[in-house]
């Protein structure tokens, strides 16, 4: 069974953004927000956690240790 959700106190400026992207997609407001909201709920995929360590494995992660190396660099480049 459908639900009605709603949005409360939306900033002008994501208003106005928002509608400006419907009309670029010839669709309503309610036709814009129902896609956005389809597309993030499709895309998001829950991943193994053998996955997961494949992935850490991937870019060279082993130990804490190196963790929190990884952390360090990443806040000193900016």
């Amino acid at each position: 069974m459908p639900v009605n959700l709603s949005i409360k106190n939306v900033p002008d400026h994501i208003a106005d953004q928002l509608r400006h992207r419907a009309a670029r997609h010839h669709r309503s407001l309610q036709g814009e927000l129902m896609s956005i909201l389809e597309e993030t709920a499709t895309k998001e995929q829950l991943i193994s956690p053998q996955a997961f360590l494949a992935a850490l494995h991937k870019v060279g992660l082993r130990t804490p240790a190196e963790a929190a190396k990884f952390v360090r660099e990443d806040r000193n480049a900016r």
